[in-house]
């Protein structure tokens, strides 16, 4: 299955660079069946057409200079033409060059607007990133005594704005850390994971229990739904999946709202699906008093906590089944958290054949062994292997 997959990710990118090549070289070929077509055709027949959509062809693909010059090939090739054909002083091929020379005016205009468009696409793109950054800060690789690594992943190439979420916090009470998903898309969204970041953050120093700042995040998505009114103030919801490792502890805390189940990898390729004991509702979800329980797993040395939201768990293949990641992982052995994710926002993409519908966000954190040295640098990556 793995080697499929494989064959199935290179064959969609082998697919991809072909139609780029194609649409290159569309111009060229027009003028190239335009001038054959011309001289295999009684004068009756005319090629014009093929000769006008070269640079119209060209003018959204090209850059100005190859409009231009795409425009101009155009051209001589009619003027070569009459001058072989002896009509060149003519009406028609008069009339036939003064369309081509309109016609590749207006290529030059599109042109520009599309290179306008282009830029001010890049330019959101940047702004975008920018705030997505300074929302979702990526943590840094060592908290609290623990191997921490987050990756987000977006569901469209070059797109940075999302609802998924992660945040990790060294506190007095240990390593607390969140992975949620917000409801929706787009800025909004956006807006709503900036508040429950800020709420975390807060709430993590202030809270003695991992319920409280389960309580905490619910008031500020309540609180956050009222000011914007309308739909948000009695729909807004967070999945999101808390847990607290205490400093020095072999334990580890989580309180589920409604999220995909962590899981908990062993250094030697055994794993457990950490569901919780009673299911609760996710945030913002107010259909009655619903009091967060907190369930407790082992964190032995050596093992990694993942947490995901369900842009990774429903991911699917081209047959529309899920991809389940405690069955692509067990058996599996990584050297650390940032190889762990790597391979495995790999295997999603050749799983899915590059095809993802929703953004998906990771954080993985290990314990690591007493005396444990630093692999990174070291070890070489394991991938997920054929199964």
């Amino acid at each position: 299955m793995w080697k499929r997959l494989k064959r199935r990710g290179r064959h969609a990118e082998g697919g991809g660079t072909r139609t780029r090549r194609f649409v290159r070289a569309l111009p060229a070929l027009m003028i190239l069946g335009g001038l054959v077509f011309d001289l295999l055709t009684p004068p009756t027949f005319t090629a014009v057409p093929l000769f006008v959509a070269a640079p119209l062809i060209a003018a959204p693909f090209f850059s100005l200079s190859r409009t231009i010059c795409t425009g101009a090939a155009s051209m001589l090739a009619v003027v070569a033409l009459r001058l072989y054909s002896g009509t060149l002083p003519e009406v028609v091929p008069l009339i036939e060059l003064l369309t081509l020379a309109t016609v590749s005016v207006l290529a030059v205009v599109i042109n520009g607007v599309v290179r306008r468009g282009n830029e001010q696409l890049a330019s959101a793109r940047v702004i975008a990133e920018t705030a997505m950054r300074a929302v979702l800060p990526k943590p840094s690789d060592r908290i609290g005594g623990l191997h921490v690594a987050a990756r987000y992943e977006a569901a469209q190439a070059d797109e940075f704005v999302g609802g998924d979420l992660f945040a990790v916090t060294d506190t007095p009470q240990g390593v607390r850390l969140v992975v949620g998903d917000v409801r929706g898309k787009g800025l909004d969204a956006v807006e709503s994971v900036a508040v429950i970041i800020g709420a975390f953050r807060e709430a993590a120093e202030q809270e003695r229990s991992l319920e409280g700042v389960a309580q905490r995040l619910e008031r500020a998505l309540a609180r956050e739904g009222t000011r914007r009114g309308g739909l948000d103030a009695v729909e807004g919801f967070i999945t999101a999946v808390l847990a607290e490792i205490p400093s020095g502890g072999s334990r580890v805390r989580i309180v589920n709202r409604g999220h995909p189940e962590p899981i908990l990898l062993h250094p030697d390729g055994a794993l457990e699906v950490l569901g919780p004991t009673v299911p609760a509702l996710p945030l913002g979800m107010d259909l009655g008093v619903w009091p967060d329980r907190a369930d407790e797993w082992d964190l032995p040395a050596g093992t990694t906590l993942l947490l995901y939201t369900d842009g990774l768990s429903e991911a699917r293949d081209a047959d529309g089944v899920f991809y389940d990641p405690a069955a692509r992982l067990r058996g599996r052995i990584f050297p650390g958290p940032e190889e762990l994710l790597s391979a495995l926002t790999d295997d999603v993409r050749l799983y899915t054949g590059g095809e993802t519908t929703d953004d998906m966000a990771l954080l993985a954190v290990v314990r690591p062994a007493e005396g444990q040295p630093d692999r990174r640098r070291t070890v070489t990556i394991v991938g997920l292997e054929e199964m």
